[in-house]
């Protein structure tokens, strides 16, 4: 089953965003040649772009000081383990802390190595990290694995407290409701949302031996499916088959 997500709102499609280039990170670190390391490099600059906005850790730390005031109410409740709501309240107060201890934005620590501002301003450009334009970076692509790796991890390491905060709240967030099958009438599927519940994330997953794409679209009062077919022509038509697939709203 390919898995889809469709964010609601800002602060969830900034969340996924940080998300996607944190997993791309973590698999380009661990590689060894020097041009998956380049690209990691640039994608620690894009973790800091996406990092900038003001408010993104303030955010951050609202939703996790959130999640704990809710998981708190549920405490004596003789249907919920104590022992497992100590531990999720204990990882929520150890990302707040630990990322309230940083001082600015996620990755503001970096933007005080001029060395890597110099690249970041010219990975921007096309072909702008050419050996001619940055020598010095040049010759530390010739470095060994290992030497790039550490510096790679050393400069990773200053984001890793919003890595952990964002993964840690989009898992809390998709944990929260079950899926259900809906089927796609003449690959068109729209639901009106209940009343008195914010939803901010939808999760779809479809067979992929159907070849079909979901076009999604919603806001706080319904959601609208679309199922696509890549055709020959190379471009999307809409499907008239009526197709099952699977739903969840995350609230």
């Amino acid at each position: 089953m390919i898995l889809y997500e469709y964010p609601f709102n800002e602060r969830i499609r900034t969340y996924l965003r940080l998300e996607h280039l944190f997993r791309r990170l973590g698999e380009l670190v661990p590689a060894e040649s020097p041009l998956s390391h380049h690209f990691a490099l640039v994608t620690i600059f894009e973790i800091m772009d996406v990092a900038a906005r003001a408010d993104l850790k303030a955010d951050v730390m609202r939703d996790l000081e959130k999640h704990k005031s809710a998981f708190n109410a549920y405490r004596g409740n003789p249907n919920i383990s104590e022992a497992a709501l100590d531990q999720v309240v204990a990882q929520l107060e150890r990302n707040f802390s630990t990322l309230n201890g940083i001082a600015g934005k996620a990755g503001q620590s970096l933007t005080e190595n001029e060395w890597l501002m110099s690249i970041r301003s010219r990975a921007s450009i096309p072909g702008g990290t050419c050996e001619f334009d940055l020598p010095a970076y040049y010759a530390w692509q010739h470095r060994s694995t290992q030497s790039r790796r550490a510096d790679l991890e050393r400069w990773s390491g200053t984001l890793a407290p919003l890595a952990e905060s964002i993964y840690l709240l989009l898992k809390l967030l998709r944990d929260a409701d079950v899926p259900y099958k809906v089927i796609a009438t003449n690959g068109q599927f729209q639901q009106n949302l209940p009343q008195g519940r914010s939803f901010q994330l939808l999760r779809l997953r479809i067979d992929p031996k159907l070849g079909l794409i979901p076009e999604i679209s919603g806001n706080r009062l319904m959601v609208s499916v679309r199922l696509m077919r890549h055709e020959s022509d190379d471009r999307l038509h809409q499907s008239s088959d009526d197709t099952p697939f699977e739903l969840t709203l995350c609230a």
